[in-house]
Parts: C-alpha cells; sequence; structure tokens
C-alpha cells in the first residue's frame, strides 16, 4: 500500500516537473524572441541617431544577454534529452554576466555623462576581473574533472562487456 502511495506520487512528481521544464522551454524562447528583438531595436535607433559606436556597444550588450539564453536553451535541451544538468551551465553564465558587464557598464557610465572617478573605478573593475579569473579557474576544474569522468568511463569496459568477453 506504502509502495503504491509512493510509486504514485513519484508518478505525479515527475509529470509536474514535465510540465515545469516545458513551461521553462517556452519562457526562454520567449526571452530569446524579446532579446532578439530588443538587440534589433537598438541597431536601428543607433542609425536613427547617428552614433553607431555607442549603438554598437549597446548591442553587444544584448547580444551577451542572447548568449546567456542560449546556455540556458542548452542545457534545458539536455536535461530533457538525458535527465543530467551539468553545473558548468551555471559557471559559464556568471562567466558571460561578468564579461557583459566589463564590456557595456563603462558605456553606460560614459554615456550617462558621469564624472571620470565612476568611469574608472579600479576596486570596482579589480573586484570584477577578479570574480572572472576566479570562475574561469572553477571552470577549468569542472570541465577537466568532467572530461576525467567521461573518459574513464568510456575506457573501463561495462560488467555486461566484461560478461560478454567470458
Amino acid at each position: 500500500m506504502i509502495a503504491s502511495f509512493e510509486d504514485r506520487l513519484l508518478s505525479a512528481l515527475r509529470a509536474f516537473n514535465h510540465i515545469l521544464h516545458a513551461f521553462l522551454a517556452v519562457a526562454l524562447v520567449l526571452a530569446s524572441m524579446m532579446v532578439l528583438w530588443e538587440f534589433f531595436m537598438a541597431v536601428v535607433h543607433s542609425f536613427e541617431i547617428n552614433n553607431l559606436a555607442h549603438g554598437f556597444l549597446q548591442a553587444l550588450g544584448t547580444l551577451f544577454i542572447v548568449w546567456t539564453l542560449s546556455s540556458l536553451i542548452s542545457a534545458e535541451i539536455n536535461y530533457v534529452q538525458t535527465g543530467v544538468f551539468h553545473v558548468v551551465v551555471f559557471i559559464e553564465v556568471a562567466m558571460i554576466t561578468l564579461l557583459r558587464q566589463l564590456i557595456v557598464e563603462p558605456v553606460r557610465t560614459a554615456t550617462a555623462g558621469q564624472n571620470i572617478e565612476q568611469l574608472t573605478n579600479p576596486w570596482h573593475y579589480a573586484l570584477l576581473l577578479a570574480s572572472l579569473l576566479v570562475i574561469g579557474i572553477l571552470h577549468k576544474l569542472v570541465t577537466s574533472s568532467e572530461k576525467k569522468g567521461s573518459d574513464h568511463e568510456s575506457s573501463s569496459p561495462n560488467l555486461s562487456d566484461h560478461k560478454k568477453m567470458l
């Protein structure tokens, strides 16, 4: 009796989880379309006001968001197909976000008419660069451990392969 209740509960949770992932997939697609629309509108606006340099950098910042959404969509596809979600996706999203901030923030500060001290705050950029370095090291450690794990699995024969040899 308890086992059948647990089976029904697990089945209901799996179904709910599939619904949530379908919702996430639709939301990621809609968000990507809206960000692409924002990108095209930024390009058009930069041509209208004849400020291509500023428009290019703003559009580049928008493309970083598209890159983030693309990583999340790829992770969602992988999860739906395999049931495995890799932690490296979150590390890559953090890396993309920091890169975007390093590139876009100075442009935003300069065009907002703020003073030069706010534009070149060395502590702020040093912390961003240190964060990027730490996340880069973490990314290297995680991806190299995943490669070692997959190499180890592919090089060692399964139990079924071993039985076939006998």
